[in-house]
């Protein structure tokens, strides 16, 4: 029997993939008439979309299904959700753990919501984690923005990082076909929007599970031809993709960043390391060497290219000359942001089993040393948007000044400037950059732009 009021809720934790998922969950909910309800306490449908890649992200999401379990004592028409990397990983584990749960679901079994709860309120508890082919995406997102989207083009990785999860909990590479994306991305644009990030967990891989190859054994789908291929959809103004591996990202694909005009000039590689012993360890399959020349070359082709990265600090094993190595690399590159993060063991990787952990005080004073040299570099990478002119896509009004919009430049930098939402939503507007800060600009419109 489905519960009356029909109101949802869904928190996502983690990656732009688990963003992208919620809102294929909330498309679902959506067309099944529940209506999305913004504090969690008065929905009867609670969803968490939940993250394993760190322990603390693991560790909120029990505290938050702790309070919701005692509301389900009080409230038995509450129907609680785990979707996700943890719901994957733990499994039938979960009900034990949290027994007022109704349904645990894998990532992969995100477009099944509506089968899986018609099963739940039945009265079935329902644990989906089992490997399935992801079927071609048929649902309609409830999607946060109203101008840029998120198009999944391959789920799951091949890679075998030894420190992480992703591999066990969203399964093998699966890459969608070039046709359905575009066709998605048409769809799109007719509803409106004009910036598209293509998506991955490892996006430069694209293509390689496909059928087909030329003669001389060259794979006839990969990212670099889907980018040509979809490049052309009529009102996609951007095209960004994300998250890229430094062992694929090629030549080629660099060259065709150059060449594109709709891609942005905003590239995120993961470096994780900056010493060669250490990214071996990981399992990496690149040096530290080679991540420089892809960056020098992205820079040769695409002079004020925006590159973000990701870095582990406290690998098992790191002495304090290979964390250093880490910050040379940081301090020579110079990137426009890096995401930081602390070793964080996680179940069933090769890592965690190794016995040269090191001390949590170890960790948090090397994070805290890399993340004051990367606020440094990105204050100092900041400054050559002053006085510039760019073109800002207007996605929202600023939260903190109704008489501001915001959007993003080309390189993905959030920028500010005065402005009817009502009016510019959707548009590019040329702004004269004013006020720099490490991560956002303020500035003036001087005009409007028009799309590529």
């Amino acid at each position: 029997m489905l519960p009356t009021p029909r109101r949802y809720h869904i928190v996502t934790f983690g990656c732009q993939m688990n963003k992208a998922d919620s809102e294929r969950m909330a498309g679902i909910l959506d067309g099944m008439g529940f209506e999305w309800e913004e504090n969690p306490e008065l929905a009867n449908v609670v969803l968490y979309n939940t993250c394993t890649i760190r322990d603390n992200a693991e560790q909120k999401v029990y505290s938050y299904l702790g309070r919701q379990a005692k509301r389900k004592h009080q409230d038995p028409s509450l129907t609680l959700v785990v979707a996700g990397c943890v719901a994957q990983q733990e499994g039938e584990q979960l009900l034990r753990r949290v027994p007022e749960l109704d349904l645990v679901m894998g990532p992969h079994h995100a477009n099944r919501l509506q089968d899986l709860l018609e099963q739940v309120f039945a009265g079935d508890q329902v644990v989906a984690t089992e490997p399935i082919h992801i079927m071609e995406d048929i649902t309609k997102p409830r999607r946060d923005s109203a101008v840029t989207a998120w198009v999944n083009v391959i789920y799951g990785c091949n890679e075998r990082c030894t420190y992480c999860v992703v591999p066990n909990v969203r399964g093998l590479e699966q890459s969608r076909s070039p046709e359905a994306i575009r066709a998605e991305m048409e769809t799109l644009s007719r509803q409106g929007y004009r910036e598209v990030t293509l998506l991955g967990q490892n996006i430069d891989a694209y293509g390689r599970d496909l059928p087909g190859s030329t003669p001389e054994g060259r794979h006839l789908h990969t990212l670099t031809d889907l980018l040509y291929f979809v490049h052309d959809v009529p009102g996609i103004d951007r095209l960004r993709f994300a998250t890229s591996h430094p062992r694929y990202f090629t030549d080629r694909l660099i060259r065709a960043c150059g060449e594109l005009p709709k891609v942005c000039e905003h590239f995120h590689i993961p470096f994780q390391s900056g010493n060669n012993e250490i990214l071996k360890a990981m399992g990496r399959g690149y040096s530290q060497e080679r991540y420089r020349q892809i960056i020098d070359k992205v820079r040769h082709y695409i002079p004020d290219a925006a590159i973000s990265a990701d870095a582990i600090v406290g690998f098992p094993g790191e002495t304090e000359a290979q964390f250093n190595d880490t910050l040379r690399l940081v301090e020579d590159i110079g990137f426009d942001q890096v995401n930081t993060a602390a070793y964080s063991p996680r179940p069933q990787t090769p890592a965690a089993t190794w016995g040269d952990q090191l001390s949590e005080e170890v960790k948090a004073d090397r994070l805290q040393r890399l993340n004051h040299l990367v606020n440094t570099k990105v204050a100092e990478r900041s400054q050559r948007y002053g006085d510039r002119i760019e073109e800002i896509l207007v996605e929202e009004v600023n939260p903190k000044n109704p008489q501001q919009v915001m959007g993003r430049t080309r390189s993905n930098r959030l920028t500010f400037f005065e402005g009817d939402i009502q009016q510019l939503q959707g548009q590019t507007i040329a702004v004269k950059i004013q006020q720099v800060r490490p991560f956002s600009l303020t500035g003036t419109a001087v005009g409007f732009t028009v799309g590529v």
